[in-house]
This record gives structure tokens, C-alpha cells and sequence, in this order.
């Protein structure tokens, strides 16, 4: 009896609250959002049309310099790369204006109902808090958007193009003259054949598409599952059941103009099987392609009625197989290890900016030993602000990870030990792509170094490596106890376990957030400048560099 009272008076309740509350972020909005979209939209497009003339620049310079391509290739990304430094910059003007409406009112609401929902502050503090939350701090939260996209546009900007610059490629990139008469004709006939095919697909599921999708909410909305499970999400989603239509008309909107781009896929299936035919294959086989995937987003049944002819070279399955294999039992050996989970167990998720934030506090804390030993020095720190030196924000985000990697397989932990004692998971990690993408390979570099049983001289040596990467001198310098091994295949294991790693930390250097929260990091170290120590280690390597 006591539920069902429970029950109806939410219904009483809830709506008068949910008005208040949402009306009151709206007026928020209605008086931040000005500012906000000041911020971001005059920001960003500063950024992009500020940045435009140093990009086209630059990356002429760097095709031109980069060994990577051949001189006809060359030749022709240096025709078109206008092209798509313009479209970037159209893109960035009109999204930032976007996002700027978008955040100035969208956040304020959110903040607002994330404020009433926190359990643990009294009343009287969260009532205050859906007045004050999404005001102020919107609009810095608005400079730091344009923070993350000034460093987005220039630091991982130029990040990619010195790897263009540094590639060594034996045999370069080159053009295949004689096959562009071939890739010309079928980009015209796949536009032609694929526009009023793909357009039909797309009418004809879009219909489908309206109502799976509102029976999919709708089941999420009784059994509180998928954009429901946040009490916060609540509103938004039940507004998502109402926009539904919407986003199906976008839906297909988008599905018919991608037509364009797979049409002129068929040009590329040309040019990479060197087969007119074969690119001639691919415009029967796109349909068949279109409609399969389609017919997997909805859930139908699987196959096409087109045809779908071989438009690729049959690959040696031996070949192609064996290292999609040899990955996913790396992955299925190293999740066997997981213990079986007990669904009815109340398991506390980590959000990912916990995990982000306790790795960049790890880099900190590893930044300031490192600097106090001497194993980095003030040249370092200052090469990073010229973007000269990847020894602190590769080598300390690599040295960061392999000594949570060491201190997990040592404890014998199942996931990953952070330096606070928290442990990281397969059962209490976030979910996402962008997580898989993250925790995998992590996952598979822990059980490939926990198989190699590395001594303490070897673990010590391989901290150097993820350091300083190919920088012998610097290697041979550190004294920490480090000593190669004497085994040449087990010295190249190390040697190629500290690239990927070092790979995998300048991917992460890359990602918007990442420059902003390593300047924090950066100015943390250096306040440590004058811990004991420091400065006669400091003295002597600068005598020796």
C-alpha cells in the first residue's frame, strides 16, 4: 500500500516540479545564453579564420618536405588541399554558432535538474544550487570550449603534421596515373546509379525507422533502461520520444545525401584494387551494401534483395585471418581472468573523468620524482612549451602507464591499479567506444608485459625507454639501475612494447582536453623546481646533454 501512495504522489508532484524546474533553466539560458554564444561563436570562429592562412601554409610546406608520398601524389594533394582547409572552415564558423545556442541553453537545464537530483546535500543547499548552478559557471565553461578548440586546431594540429614530416617510408606513396580515366568514369556512373537507389532505401525505411524507434523508447521509458537510467536524462528523453519524428526526417535526409559520398567510394574501390571492373562492381554492390547495413540498424532480416557482386581481391584468409585472431584471444585470454559478476551486486561505475583525472594526477606526481632525481630538467619542460620535447608529455604519460601496468600485475589485480588505490575494471570502467578504445589495447600491452616476467634491472630499462624513446644518450646518462638485456629478442620486445606505448600516449597527447589539462600539469612540476636536490642534478645533466 505504502508503494502505490509513493507512486501517486510522484504523480502529483512531478509535473508542477518538472515545469518549475525546467522554466527556471530556461530563464537562465534566456539570460546567459548571450554570453555564451559570444564566447564560443566569436571564439571559435577567431580560431578558424585566424588559423586558416597557417594551415594552408603548413601544409603545403609539409606535403612538399614529407617523404611519405610520391612526387605525382604530391602534385595532387597539394591541388586539393584548399579544399578541405575551406570546408573545415566553413564547418568550424557555422558549428560554432551552433554550439553556442545550443550549450548557452541546453546546460543551464541540465545543471538545473542535476542540482535537485543530488542525494547528497540537504534541501535547502539543492534548492540553492538550481538558482546558482548553470550561470556563471557557463560561461566559463564556454571559454574553456574555446580553450579545447584553439588547442585542438594548432597543438594537435601540428602533432599530426611532424608525423608526416618524420615518415620514413620506404617505398612513398605514389599516384596511379594511368588508373585516374578509369576512377573518373565510375565515380560518374556510381553517382549516377547510386543517388536514386540509396534515396529510395532511405524513403522506404524511414517509416520503419519512426516506429522501432519509438517503440524502443518507450519500453526504455517503463523499464528505466538505456537515456532513462539518469534520473537527470529523464526530461530530455521523454522530449527525444516527442523529436522523434524529427530526427527520423534528418535521418533520411542524411541517408540520401549520403549517396553522394558511396557513390564516389566506387572511384576509390578503383583505384586501390588498380581494377576498372572492380570499382564497376561496387556501383551494382552498393545498394546491396546500403540496405545490409540499414537492415542491421533496424534489426530486420539479414541480407539484401541486390545484387552484390566481388568488388574486392579474395585476401589469403590464412593472412587476413591470423591477426584478427591472434587479438581476439589476447583480449578473450585476458578477460577470462575477470571474475564472474554477480548482476545482483550494487556495483560502483567510475565516470570517466575520475579516470581522466587521475591519470593526468599521476603524470603530476611521477612529473615532480622524475624532475627531483633529475631524469628530466628544466630544458625539457621548456622544449614542451615550444613543442620541441615529447619527453614530458610522451614520456611521463608513458612512464605513468607502465608503472600502473607494473604495480597491477604485481598485486595481481585483474584490471588496473591507479596510484590512489583505485582499480579500474572491465566491471566498473565507463562504457563507451571511446573507453573501449582506451581499455583494449591497455589491456592487451599489461598481459603481453606481465607474459614477458621482467626482472628489476629490465623493468628499471624499460622505464627509460618509455622516457626517452630513441634518445640514446638520454637512455645511457640515467643511472636508475636500468640495464639492457643481454638477449637481443627479448631487448627488441621492450624496445617495441615502449614505441606502442609511447604511440598510444601520443594518440591521448592529441585529444582536445589533453593540452589543457597537461599545462596544468606542466605548472605543477614546475613549482617543484626548487624541491632539495634538483638543481645540482639539474646542473650536471645540462653539462652533459
Amino acid at each position: 500500500m505504502n508503494l502505490y501512495w509513493t507512486y501517486f504522489c510522484y504523480c502529483i508532484f512531478f509535473p508542477p516540479i518538472f515545469c518549475f524546474l525546467f522554466a527556471l533553466g530556461i530563464i537562465k539560458g534566456a539570460i546567459f545564453s548571450p554570453f555564451v554564444f559570444l564566447v564560443i561563436a566569436f571564439g571559435d570562429t577567431g580560431v578558424v579564420i585566424g588559423l586558416w592562412p597557417l594551415h594552408l601554409f603548413w601544409s603545403i610546406y609539409c606535403l612538399i618536405r614529407t617523404n611519405k608520398f610520391g612526387v605525382y601524389m604530391k602534385i595532387l594533394l597539394i591541388c586539393i588541399v584548399p579544399i578541405p582547409i575551406a570546408i573545415w572552415t566553413i564547418v568550424g564558423v557555422v558549428g560554432s554558432a551552433i554550439m553556442g545556442i545550443g550549450y548557452g541553453f541546453v546546460w543551464p537545464v541540465m545543471e538545473t535538474f542535476r542540482a535537485i537530483s543530488k542525494k547528497d546535500m540537504s534541501l535547502h543547499m539543492r534548492l540553492i544550487k538550481c538558482f546558482t548552478d548553470g550561470t556563471w559557471t557557463q560561461v566559463q565553461g564556454a571559454c574553456t570550449i574555446v580553450r579545447d578548440f584553439a588547442d585542438f586546431s594548432f597543438h594537435t594540429y601540428f602533432s599530426f603534421m611532424d608525423d608526416l614530416l618524420d615518415s620514413k617510408g620506404e617505398n612513398p606513396i605514389e599516384l596511379k596515373v594511368l588508373q585516374l580515366p578509369g576512377c573518373l568514369l565510375v565515380a560518374i556512373l556510381g553517382i549516377v546509379v547510386n543517388i536514386p537507389l540509396i534515396s529510395l532505401i532511405s524513403l522506404y525505411k524511414g517509416p520503419i525507422l519512426l516506429f522501432k524507434g519509438w517503440q524502443q523508447l518507450i519500453r526504455d521509458l517503463i523499464g528505466r533502461e538505456g537515456p532513462f537510467l539518469e534520473t537527470v536524462c529523464v526530461p530530455f528523453a521523454g522530449l527525444w520520444i516527442l523529436l522523434w519524428p524529427l530526427v527520423v526526417l534528418f535521418a533520411i535526409i542524411a541517408g540520401i545525401l549520403s549517396s553522394i559520398p558511396i557513390g564516389l567510394y566506387s572511384a576509390v574501390v578503383a583505384y586501390q584494387e588498380s581494377s576498372t571492373k572492380r570499382g564497376l562492381n561496387f556501383v551494382v554492390a552498393a545498394a546491396s551494401v546500403y540496405d545490409e547495413y540499414t537492415n542491421d540498424l533496424l534489426y530486420l532480416r539479414e541480407g539484401s534483395c541486390f545484387p552484390r557482386p566481388q568488388y574486392r581481391e579474395p585476401a589469403d584468409s590464412t593472412a587476413s585471418l591470423l591477426p584478427v585472431l591472434k587479438l581476439r584471444q589476447q583480449m578473450e585470454f585476458f578477460y577470462a581472468d575477470e571474475p564472474l559478476i554477480n548482476s545482483s551486486a550494487n556495483i560502483q561505475k567510475l565516470t570517466a573523468a575520475v579516470i581522466w583525472d587521475e591519470i593526468f594526477r599521476a603524470c603530476e606526481s611521477i612529473g615532480k620524482e622524475l624532475l627531483n632525481i633529475g631524469a628530466i630538467h628544466s630544458e625539457d619542460i621548456d622544449g614542451w612549451k615550444k613543442s620541441k620535447n615529447k619527453i614530458v608529455n610522451i614520456g611521463i604519460p608513458a612512464y605513468a602507464f607502465l608503472d600502473c601496468f607494473l604495480r597491477s600485475i604485481k598485486e595481481d589485480s585483474t584490471g588496473f591499479l591507479l596510484r590512489n588505490n583505485v582499480e579500474i575494471t572491465s566491471v566498473n570502467r565507463p562504457e563507451g567506444r571511446i573507453l573501449d578504445w582506451l581499455y583494449d589495447p591497455m589491456s592487451v600491452m599489461k598481459k603481453q608485459i606481465k607474459n614477458l616476467n621482467l626482472q628489476e634491472s629490465e623493468e628499471l630499462y624499460f622505464y627509460k625507454l618509455c622516457l626517452y624513446g630513441s634518445d640514446k644518450a638520454r637512455i645511457e646518462y640515467w643511472q636508475n639501475g636500468g640495464i639492457a638485456p643481454q638477449d637481443e629478442i627479448r631487448k627488441a620486445q621492450l624496445e617495441g612494447l615502449s614505441r606502442r606505448l609511447r604511440g598510444f600516449c601520443l594518440t591521448i597527447s592529441r585529444l582536445p582536453t589533453s593540452h589543457r589539462k597537461f599545462d596544468e600539469v606542466v605548472k605543477a612540476i614546475e613549482q617543484s623546481k626548487q624541491t632539495e636536490g634538483y638543481g645540482v642534478a639539474d646542473n650536471d645533466i645540462e653539462a652533459n646533454s
